[in-house]
């Protein structure tokens, strides 16, 4: 480790020594928007410490298909992908232990909550093109989105109310079958403003039985009513099914890493769904001290999944209000900012399950049989959040946050009766979360942050229940703490960017999910853990001539995280001070993107993620991997109205082998080896089309 990361700070300080004493042009030059690398920013949703923000700078490293590169280029979250419809997204270790699925996170769109009842997010179900920024707050310091401990990530959309009324279409095409259209529409005038896309994606895939298709919808509307007040309306609507090839074991992994697992692949086992968002906001500025938002919204999931051990049908609708107050009043000749708020959502989760018959249907994968359950939970949460931010002095600034959680569950079982009905309520313990930031400006270009809070994350719904259906009424919510310490840099003529962030973060009430057979698990609360590293971002943008710029970059994260207190009773094993399951230890991404100043633009990047380690014994440990991308491209204005775009680009340009996520204790069941790896895509290629008309 210390030869990585003594490693990674020698480029970095090399490159900027090189870039402030070599290059002696520093001419201001008009630059095409790939180039300024936009991971770092000073503003932010949660006040005054940093987050961290990607956008179209970063998107135009990777594919329009590819949500997971971008997001992990984000230094302290690591994103794994078993497929399109199949990502983990964890926030310095939490979430590692998840089996399925993102969860111990919040998830927000255009400042909307849509993380269901139970934690669980569904970040599949976003188009890429459709969003101009990602924020990332890593931790609970987010006091106004929920503390978990995992943090939270806004996906913002297009809202561009300044531009002219236009046209646009993106056509994208590759391997495996990839075929990506997007068309948009934007219009607005003076007290109007409206965003339409629409796009549709299909792709066989690399694996067998890997098809996805998908189509989707957003409608971004704002009416402003009068000065002060205005009406926003937000619809988002994906469509999508996708074939399941499921995780590999070594062996197959080895052999011939584009097979199905062979249950999934005899089932032909898919998942089909539909999921809609609609958002009704209201922005009143009564002064210049005092805003008020708030938003109704609704959530609908309609998911069917045929498995090869059943067939899950479910649909959860959720809906919920968000208001948000801020404002600010002069005390001793400085501002006094505060915030406060709440959040209310509510979901009804109906679920059932059914015989899958498909060995008995001809080779013709799934068949419905008859029903094995019927279910249904009502989820309440509430999230009251105030913060209050006071500057001392003209560099000293601090704030203090409060959030108050509250999480209830209603269990009810439909389908057995008298002793066998598993029906029952578990009610949390309401939580207190505080939490303190402090900055102090050095200099104009320099400061230094540190930040203390409280976080939880509540028990996913596998977790509370037993295998036999029932409510574990002993199962508690994580809680820990996070300290954290930073520092961010950027050179006067804004082209050096550096932060790098220390945290330590010790959770209790680990909450563990045993796999007792197939598909089934249990939660229990297993001892402690502590989640500690360092997170470095920086990148410089060089005027080699006065149209030609390159800009480097590096995102590192160092991962030292362990348990605590953790023993197996079961397997009378003690994992204590061993490496947290599910996390590498090492992730660099890096790259260069260079800009001709004649519309022409090349980027290369590159990402390492270190061995990880698959057990709670630390007996097996999935293999390191580094993965090579390139893109290219080349924009003109072809007339007054009219811009053409077109780009090229090699994904895995190495044709390495590895493992793009993996599952942690996996069991073999039925004398079969134990299932670990999602193989990920060979070398790949894609190229697309833009045009962008304006009326």
């Amino acid at each position: 480790m210390k030869t990585i990361l003594s490693l990674v700070l020698t480029t970095l300080f090399s490159l900027s020594f090189f870039a402030q004493n070599n290059v002696k042009n520093d001419s201001v030059t008009r630059l095409n928007e790939v180039i300024v690398v936009d991971t770092l920013t000073a503003k932010n949703a949660i006040g005054i410490i940093p987050s961290q923000t990607i956008g179209a700078t970063t998107f135009a490293n990777y594919s329009p298909v590819d949500f997971i590169s971008s997001i992990n280029q984000i230094s302290g979250l690591y994103a794994l992908s078993g497929a399109l419809n199949t990502n983990r997204i964890t926030i310095r270790g939490v979430g590692s232990r998840t089996l399925f699925g993102t969860d111990k996170l919040r998830l927000y769109y255009n400042n909307i909550p849509i993380t269901n009842g139970t934690g669980s997010s569904t970040i599949e179900a976003f188009d890429l093109e459709n969003l101009t920024s990602i924020e990332v707050i890593k931790g609970p310091k987010g006091t106004g989105f929920g503390t978990n401990l995992g943090g939270a990530i806004i996906l913002n959309t297009k809202q561009l109310s300044d531009q002219p009324t236009k046209f646009s279409n993106n056509t994208t095409i590759g391997s495996y079958g990839l075929f990506k259209n997007s068309l948009g529409f934007t219009h607005a005038q003076k007290d109007f403003y409206m965003t339409f896309q629409y796009g549709h994606m299909e792709i066989d895939g690399y694996r067998d039985n890997n098809r996805f298709e998908r189509d989707g919808f957003l409608l971004n509307t704002i009416f402003k009513i009068s000065e002060k007040s205005e009406i926003g309306l937000l619809v988002n609507h994906i469509d999508y099914s996708a074939q399941i090839a499921s995780s590999l074991n070594q062996e197959d992994f080895n052999e011939d890493p584009t097979q199905a697992a062979f249950t999934w692949g005899s089932a032909k086992g898919y998942e089909d769904n539909n999921y809609s968002l609609i958002g009704l906001s209201h922005t009143y500025r009564a002064s210049s001290k005092l805003k008020n938002t708030t938003s109704l919204f609704y959530t609908y999931l309609d998911h069917y999944e045929p498995a090869p051990f059943n067939i899950l049908d479910e649909f959860t609708n959720g809906y919920g209000i968000r208001t948000l107050f801020t404002g600010n009043v002069l005390i001793s000749d400085n501002v006094f900012k505060y915030t406060f708020g709440a959040e209310l959502y509510k979901d009804e989760y109906s679920w059932g399950t059914f015989e899958n018959l498909y060995r008995d249907n001809n080779g013709n994968g799934s068949l419905q049989g008859d029903r094995l359950s019927q279910n249904k939970e009502f989820r309440n949460q509430i999230n009251g959040f105030a913060t209050a931010t006071y500057s001392f002095t003209n560099k000293f600034t601090a704030q203090l946050g409060l959030n108050i959680n509250k999480t209830q569950y209603d269990f009810r079982d439909l389908f057995n009766t008298a002793q066998n009905n598993t029906s029952a309520n578990r009610d949390f313990n309401t939580l207190f979360l505080p939490s303190l930031d402090i900055n102090y400006a050095i200099t104009s270009t320099n400061q230094l942050y540190a930040n203390v809070s409280r976080g939880f994350s509540n028990p996913s719904l596998e977790e509370t229940l037993t295998p036999d259906g029932i409510i574990n009424p002993d199962i508690a919510q994580e809680t820990g703490t996070n300290y954290e310490i930073g520092i961010q840099h950027r050179s006067k003529d804004n082209r050096l960017k550096l932060e790098v962030a220390a945290y330590i973060m010790p959770i209790k009430n680990l909450l563990v999910a045993k796999r007792v057979g197939d598909n089934q698990y249990i939660g229990r609360n297993a001892g402690k853990t502590k989640h500690q590293g360092v997170d470095l971002d920086w990148s410089y943008r060089i005027n080699l001539t006065n149209k030609i710029t390159i800009s480097p970059f590096i995102s590192y994260t160092y991962s030292n995280h362990k348990f605590i207190d953790f023993t197996d009773e079961e397997a009378d094993e003690d994992y204590s001070e061993n490496a947290l399951t599910g996390v590498p230890k090492n992730k660099v991404n890096s790259g260069i993107q260079t800009n001709f100043g004649n519309g022409l633009f090349a980027n290369i990047t590159h990402q390492f993620v270190d061995e990880i380690p698959l057990t709670d014994s630390n007996s097996l440990y999935s293999d390191s991997f580094n993965l090579l991308n390139i893109k290219a491209g080349y924009k003109k204005q072809i007339t007054e109205k009219l811009r053409l775009g077109l780009d090229f680009g090699i994904n895995n340009l190495t044709n390495k082998k590895y493992a793009q996520s993996v599952l942690i204790n996996a069991s073999g069941f039925g004398g079969n080896a134990p299932r670990y790896f999602y193989p990920g895509n060979n070398i790949n290629y894609y190229g697309g089309v833009k045009l962008h008309y304006t009326l």
